[in-house]
């Protein structure tokens, strides 16, 4: 799908139905026909297209010196599906990278997302302040900003999250906690990982050398590095927290299981003494008390009793026994 966008004096950002100078292209999940297009009537490199679409393409920036084009990719977090996963009640994030062109020749700005993303939406409909289509460098730093910040809404979703799934885990013995961790782990991985590569990107722009800074993007650039270095300490301490949590709750589940298999143990060896006892008398043996009346009986009892509560209480004495 591809749609132009273009503020005017007031800084309202309105639909165009052709490209003009100082507009904004968003593609996204473009067709074959729309990637032509893209090609052939605004003239973005083939090759920059391809890495546009690519699911794994990584953080970094391009320059083309011969047709003076620039290309931009970043990675945002983004929720995955329910349908993508094998287990619908499990959460996980991911990331997925969205790409920027800057095209001088042309005063054009381009942007392409393999799918619908609220970073663009909120840019389309307005609600980001200041924004202004013809100022290239200034709508990439808007962008990149946005992009940092909903990093750290993520995070405080993961945290509010794991704290939630913590708490299930003190009275629950089950799975699902703990690959729900496992899951929200998984997530912060891919976020350290696309916040360092930002990282480099961001200097690279900082540099100035392929995409020009002007003086008054100077506060704003800083604005972005700021939100993407508190983004990386965020990522860092809730990462070494959940990994934290999970051994200390795979110790604790492996604690619990030892706890039980003592238990049955313990149980097992006393439930063993009146097999012992009614074993021993089954035998072709003359029972005491065989002719009182029929009450042969009580001696064994008696026995077996008196050594079921012995064994317990020197099980209790050794700690074995709660």
């Amino acid at each position: 799908m591809i749609t132009c966008y273009k503020t005017d004096l007031n800084g309202i950002t309105s639909l165009v139905e052709t490209p003009e100078p100082g507009a904004w292209i968003n593609v996204v999940a473009p067709t074959d026909e729309e990637r032509r297009w893209l090609e052939d009537e605004i003239g973005v490199l083939p090759e920059f297209v391809r890495s546009a679409l690519d699911e794994e393409e990584t953080s970094h920036i391009d320059y083309d010196d011969d047709v003076n084009q620039a290309l931009i990719i970043v990675d945002y977090p983004c929720a995955e599906d329910a349908e993508d996963m094998q287990d619908p009640t499990m959460l996980q994030y991911t990331t997925l990278p969205i790409s920027f062109f800057s095209l001088p020749e042309k005063s054009l700005v381009v942007t392409v997302s393999l799918d619908e993303n609220a970073i663009v939406a909120d840019m389309a409909a307005g609600r980001v302040r200041g924004l202004n289509t013809r100022l290239r460098t200034r709508f990439l730093l808007q962008m990149l900003l946005r992009i940092s910040q909903s990093y750290l809404v993520h995070l405080r979703r993961i945290d509010n999250l794991s704290t939630a799934t913590e708490q299930r885990l003190y009275g629950s013995m089950r799975n699902e906690e703990l690959l729900q961790m496992l899951s929200l782990e998984k997530s912060l991985v891919y976020f350290s990982t696309s916040l360092k590569s930002a990282e480099v990107t961001l200097n690279k722009i900082q540099h100035g050398h392929i995409i020009t800074l002007y003086e008054e993007d100077q506060d704003l650039m800083e604005d972005v590095m700021i939100e993407v270095h508190q983004a990386q300490e965020m990522c860092n301490i809730y990462s070494n927290i959940l990994s934290g949590t999970m051994d200390a709750y795979a110790s604790v589940i492996s604690n619990n299981l030892n706890i039980v298999m003592k238990v049955l143990t313990v149980i097992t060896i006393v439930m063993a003494i009146p097999n012992m006892v009614f074993g021993f008398f089954g035998m072709n043996v003359t029972l005491p008390l065989a002719g009182a009346g029929g009450d042969s009986w009580i001696l064994p009892t008696v026995i077996t009793v008196v050594a079921c509560v012995g064994a317990a209480y020197v099980f209790k004495r050794k700690g074995l026994w709660r």
